[in-house]
C-alpha cells in the first residue's frame, strides 16, 4: 500500500511537471477586487473589501509586475479594524524601486502575554477552565481572556527606495513613521451584553496593568508614542519571480535609527537580518522547499515595548506584528514572544498539484506543509522597580518559576493555496504549537495556545 501511494504521488508530480500549457502573458492593467471575507484565530471573522491593481506594462517582465496598488478596509468580529493603502513601482525611477504604505489598525483587545517568551507565564489551565465553566465565577479557579489584552491603535507610514548596485545586489533606504497608543481595555465595552457570571471583573487587573504597576513597563513608554526613523540596508535577490518564487535566494539586512532629533518619543536603534532560499525539488514550480531565517535585534539595552513585537522589512512589504500569528509564526498566539533580540525560522514544502487557465487567467492550486519557530535570545529586564499597591488583586502566578530564560516555540501545520497569475494568492492554513503535545509536567505545556486557523493572502515569504 505504501509503495502504491508513493508511485501515485510521483506520477502526479511528473504529470503536473510536464503536462502544462504555456502561461498567458499578462499585459497592461489587471484588477483583483475581492470581498475581504476571511478568518484569523487571533482576530475573528473578517469582513470588508480589498483591491489589487497590477500593471504588467508590455508583459516583458511577467510574472513580475511594473507597478501595483493595494487597498483594503477590513473589520473583525473580535473588534479589530484594518485600513491599508500601498503603492509599489519598479519603473518610474530608472534603476530604483519605490514603495510606500500607510496602514492603520484599531484593536479593542490586542494580545499581551508579557515579555521574554516562556519566562512570562500563560495560565492555560485557568483560561481553559474559564471558557468551559463560565457560569461559575471564581477568580481562584478561573480566568478570562481579557486578562491578556490591551487596547491599541497604531498608524504606520513608510516610503522605501531600493536601488541597483549589481543586477542582484541592491541598496535600501527609507523613512518610517509610526504612532502607537496603548492602554487598558475598555471593560464596559468588553462586558456589554454579557451575563454577570461572564463579565471580566472590574477588581481584577489585566497583565498590562500589573506590568505598569511593577515598573516592568516604564511611565515614559506605557501609553505608546511616536517613532520617526531612518532605515538603511542591503539586499541580495536572485528569485525567479516575486509573488510565488520557486528558486533563488533573497537575503537582506538593515538598521533602523529612531533618534530623539527626528521626533521619536522613546529613542531606540534596531537591526534585522533575514535569509530566504527557494529550492526546486521538481521543476516547473511543482515542488519547492522554501525557508526563512530571521533575527531581530536591539542596539544597546533599551527599546520601547511597543516596537519590539515586529518583524521588520523594506520594499514592497510593511512591518509585520509578531512573533506569533499568520505573517510570522503560524499557530503561535499573536505576540507571544517579545524581547530585545529574537530569532525565528519558517520552513515550508510547497506542492502545486494542478494548474489550468480560466477566464483568461493563469490558475494554480497548491498544498503545503510547514514548521515555524521563534525564541527570545535577549530579554527585557524583568526586575520590578515598584511594588503593587495595597488591595491590588493579582493572579498567584505571572512569571514562570521553572524557566529562567526562553526556549524555542515551535509550530507545525499545513495549508492550501489558490494562485492566480503568480501574484494574487489566497491562503488557507492551520498551525498548532508543539508545546501542546508535550507531557503536562513539562513547564512549556500549554504555554503557546492550542493552534490557529487562517484565511489570508499571499505566501509568508
Amino acid at each position: 500500500m505504501k509503495r502504491t501511494f508513493i508511485s501515485i504521488l510521483l506520477a502526479t508530480l511528473c504529470i503536473s511537471s510536464y503536462a502544462q500549457k504555456a502561461e498567458i502573458v499578462k499585459t497592461g492593467i489587471n484588477l483583483g477586487p475581492l470581498p475581504a471575507v476571511a478568518f484569523d484565530a487571533d482576530k475573528g471573522f473578517q469582513y470588508g473589501a480589498l483591491l489589487n491593481v497590477y500593471d504588467y506594462g508590455d508583459g516583458s517582465s511577467y510574472p513580475n509586475y511594473d507597478s501595483k496598488w493595494y487597498f483594503e478596509a477590513s473589520f473583525f468580529t473580535k473588534g479589530s479594524q484594518l485600513y491599508t493603502v500601498s503603492y509599489d513601482n519598479k519603473v518610474l525611477i530608472p534603476g530604483v524601486r519605490w514603495s510606500s504604505t500607510v496602514t492603520s489598525t484599531v484593536d479593542k483587545a490586542f494580545d499581551f502575554y508579557g515579555f521574554n517568551g516562556y519566562v512570562s507565564y500563560y495560565d492555560y489551565d485557568r483560561i481553559a477552565a474559564g471558557n468551559e465553566n463560565k457560569k461559575v465565577q471564581d477568580p481562584a479557579r478561573y480566568m478570562y481572556s481579557p486578562f491578556y489584552r490591551v487596547a491599541r491603535v497604531q498608524v504606520l507610514g513608510k516610503t522605501d527606495l531600493v536601488g541597483d548596485i549589481t543586477p542582484h545586489f541592491k541598496w535600501e533606504a527609507g523613512y518610517h513613521i509610526s504612532y502607537f497608543k496603548e492602554g487598558e481595555i475598555d471593560r464596559e465595552n468588553i462586558n456589554r451584553g454579557k451575563e454577570d457570571y461572564n463579565r471580566f471583573p472590574g477588581t481584577t487587573p489585566t497583565l498590562f496593568e500589573i506590568y505598569r504597576q511593577l515598573g516592568l513597563i516604564s511611565d515614559e513608554e506605557a501609553d505608546g508614542g511616536l517613532t520617526s526613523s531612518i532605515r538603511l540596508g542591503l539586499t541580495y535577490d536572485t528569485r525567479d519571480k516575486e509573488g510565488a518564487p520557486s528558486r533563488g535566494v533573497w537575503a537582506e539586512g538593515h538598521v533602523t535609527a529612531a533618534p530623539k532629533w527626528l521626533g521619536t518619543s522613546n529613542p531606540h536603534y534596531r537591526y534585522s537580518l533575514t535569509f530566504r532560499q527557494y529550492l526546486p525539488i521538481v521543476r516547473n514550480d511543482v515542488l519547492t522547499l522554501a525557508y526563512r531565517l530571521n533575527y531581530e535585534g536591539t542596539i544597546g539595552g533599551n527599546a520601547p515595548y511597543y516596537v519590539l513585537p515586529y518583524m521588520t522589512v523594506m520594499g514592497d512589504y510593511y512591518d509585520r506584528e509578531g512573533m506569533g500569528g499568520y505573517r510570522t509564526v503560524r499557530g503561535l498566539m499573536r505576540s507571544r514572544v517579545v524581547g530585545l533580540d529574537m530569532a525565528a525560522y519558517n520552513a515550508e514544502l510547497r506542492w502545486r498539484f494542478t494548474r489550468f487557465q480560466m477566464f483568461n487567467q493563469n490558475i494554480a492550486l497548491g498544498l503545503s506543509a510547514f514548521s515555524d519557530g521563534t525564541m527570545v535570545t535577549r530579554g527585557r529586564n524583568m526586575t520590578p522597580t515598584k511594588t503593587l499597591p495595597y488591595g491590588f488583586i493579582t493572579p498567584s502566578r505571572i512569571f514562570s518559576s521553572e524557566l529562567g530564560k526562553d526556549k524555542p516555540h515551535i509550530t507545525v501545520g499545513a495549508g492550501f493555496r489558490f494562485i492566480m497569475n503568480e501574484n494574487f494568492i489566497v491562503a488557507v492554513e492551520y498551525g498548532t504549537p508543539v508545546s501542546r503535545f508535550v507531557d503536562k509536567s513539562n513547564p512549556i505545556y500549554g504555554q503557546d495556545g492550542t493552534g490557529a486557523f487562517y484565511i489570508n493572502t499571499g505566501y509568508l515569504f
